[in-house]
């Protein structure tokens, strides 16, 4: 039985698909380490100061050029790098979509005042529009169409993406981005060029309120922004790519629902 925990142990902690640095001049002392969240079984990552982002892309024989960089959530302190990273970038890879799973900097541990979230909001933004712009940079090496490269964020993560497709510039401006129980930014002034954008939200969710998709939505819909809401009456908060019974298990089929409509399954 000892044996079998240790190999259990040491699956849940194997080395991620290897990374590239967001910022490659960089030189700190990597701080990066996982752990296991204090109320279920899944892994996370923690002291993320290196940040990077980790290509999984699709068969080519099924890649249809679109990719998605992806924001796991975390409370702006860690990552649910698996269930809100790797396994939603392994499920788009059965669509032909390439996934870019990006570890930004969060809140490091010992530190969560005020100051110290607020640092960690605006550094993680940061990563994410430098992402957008590395992986939209190297779409030819990846066999990437430029033009169809967006943003998807979990809880803090759907808080960068959503703050992502607020300000851009043409190198980072995601084509579109995806939202899910994100918290809201606080600024919401989307311009009418901002990309179109999904949301998903549980109403039950006790740690990000429904009424934060709410509030992005009316704000891209102000800036008449196409602009797709599903507000699900169970499912609670970070469920990501796991399943329960609850209603929120469905998430995926209207995403991908979504993502067809806006020809993003389609091949190059």
């Amino acid at each position: 039985m000892t044996h079998l925990i240790l190999i259990a142990a040491a699956s849940l902690f194997a080395a991620d698909p290897p990374g590239l640095p967001i910022w490659p001049g960089d030189t700190a002392a990597d701080r990066e380490e996982s752990f296991i969240g204090p109320n279920d079984t899944h892994r996370r990552i923690r002291n993320v100061n290196r940040p990077s982002i980790t290509p999984l892309l699709a068969d080519p024989a099924k890649a249809t050029g679109a990719a998605i960089v992806i924001l796991p959530g975390g409370g702006f302190r860690h990552l649910a790098i698996d269930k809100e990273g790797f396994d939603l970038a392994r499920w788009l890879n059965t669509l032909g979509v390439a996934g870019f799973v990006v570890k930004y900097r969060v809140t490091p541990v010992g530190r969560d005042s005020p100051a110290d979230r607020d640092e960690a909001k605006q550094s993680g933004v940061a990563d994410t529009r430098e992402a957008i712009r590395l992986v939209r940079a190297r779409a030819r090496e990846w066999n990437l169409d430029p033009k169809r490269i967006g943003v998807i964020g979990f809880s803090a993560g759907g808080y960068h993406a959503a703050s992502a497709a607020r300000k851009f510039t043409a190198e980072n401006r995601p084509d579109f981005a995806a939202c899910i129980y994100p918290a809201a930014p606080e600024q919401l002034d989307y311009p009418a060029d901002a990309p179109p954008v999904f949301l998903v939200h549980a109403d039950d969710d006790r740690l990000a309120a429904g009424a934060n998709s709410v509030k992005i939505y009316l704000a891209l819909k102000e800036a008449k922004v196409p602009t797709e809401m599903h507000i699900f009456a169970k499912g609670g908060h970070g469920f990501g790519m796991t399943k329960s019974g609850a209603p929120t298990d469905g998430w995926t089929d209207r995403f991908q629902e979504w993502m067809g409509g806006m020809g993003l399954l389609r091949r190059n």
